[in-house]
């Protein structure tokens, strides 16, 4: 079954613009694990826009589920990383101007800094995927550098979709299938939605878990927290597909 982890980063966007403490960061946590969430995803930014490094330290005794932090490798998120001691840390190539992911890493052309970023979290017992595109070259080239695991970004996937759904798919698939031939485990995400991903997790072999926010969030404004992680539960459980 494929694993459901909640973004929180909007939760946090939505508190900075007031100022204060609402929403309260901690208690949606605490809340998203409780009505079925399988993990917890942060990804603090240098300007702490959104989720703040402060955030980040108090939600570790918080998430009982699986805490997975993302973020470029700089030295301050290195060093939060570290003092934290996530399940899993997700590295982005995300520039810190950047408002959102928007590619996957290369990975022959960043090999160096990467090993020298993966063995220092693997040394610290922390799991490690690299946020990547689909091709098959970088995929296996993650392995090489020491990942455990590959996400792979999904926002063509979502934009192509509504277009024709099995041209969407078949290069994700190829993907997952090259992931699986290098030893790493698989996880997705970028504007996954309650639209598009049932049909992702039924093509994707051995997904292991999805990393959705933006959509989950907005999608909450509408149905309450609760209603929406059961339905996107429902999308990636296999045996309700």
């Amino acid at each position: 079954m494929t694993r459901l982890s909640v973004n929180i980063n909007k939760i946090a966007t939505l508190r900075n613009a007031r100022g204060g403490n609402v929403p309260d960061v901690l208690q949606v946590a605490i809340d998203c694990q409780r009505f079925g969430a399988e993990g917890i995803t942060v990804h603090p930014r240098p300007d702490e826009r959104h989720i703040r490094y402060d955030d980040v330290r108090k939600l570790r005794p918080l998430v009982k589920t699986e805490f997975n932090i993302e973020g470029y490798p700089c030295e301050d998120f290195i060093k939060l990383v570290l003092s934290v001691v996530p399940e899993q840390v997700t590295l982005v190539p995300d520039p810190p101007e950047a408002i959102t992911s928007s590619a996957g890493w290369d990975v022959l052309k960043n090999s160096a800094l990467l090993k020298k970023v993966i063995a220092q979290f693997k040394n610290a017992g922390i799991r490690v995927s690299l946020f990547t595109g689909t091709d098959a070259v970088q995929i296996t080239e993650a392995k090489k550098v020491g990942a455990d695991r590959v996400e792979l970004y999904t926002e063509p996937y979502a934009q192509n979709y509504p277009i024709n759904k099995e041209n969407a798919i078949a290069e994700f698939i190829v993907a997952a299938k090259a992931a699986e031939k290098a030893g790493l485990g698989l996880n997705a995400g970028h504007d996954l939605s309650l639209e598009n991903l049932k049909y992702f997790v039924q093509n994707i072999p051995n997904l292991i878990e999805v990393s959705i926010g933006h959509a989950l969030i907005a999608d909450a404004l509408y149905l309450g927290l609760q209603e929406t992680i059961e339905q996107y539960k429902k999308c990636v459980q296999l045996d309700n597909l």
